[in-house]
């Protein structure tokens, strides 16, 4: 694992966990019938969590050429991670006559 620095490992482990957190925490929120249009917020988390994922496991092998397909997989699904985030921003925009 010599191919990050310490520094780099902190930022990226700890990214990683507070995305977990809070993952857990919106859907808590969302568990309130008055926001429960946040569990579609949690939910489109996941893919970014995964491609974060991606990237930890091919730094943690060094980055292997073996491995470059995590790159690939890590792109894709930030995309996809990015556009679930925006679709659940529009449906909780939408949604939001039910806040007030």
């Amino acid at each position: 694992m010599h191919e990050l620095s310490f520094g780099t490992w902190i930022i990226h482990i700890s990214s990683v966990i507070e995305w977990i957190f809070t993952i857990f925490i919106i859907y808590k929120i969302s568990t309130y019938k008055k926001y429960n249009l946040f569990f579609w917020l949690s939910l489109a988390m996941i893919p970014n969590l995964i491609g974060a994922m991606c990237a930890i496991t091919w730094h943690i092998y060094d980055n292997q050429d073996a491995l470059y397909g995590l790159v690939s997989l890590q792109g894709l699904f930030t995309f996809i991670g990015n556009s679930t985030l925006a679709l659940a921003a529009i449906i909780i925009f939408k949604g939001k006559e039910t806040y007030e």
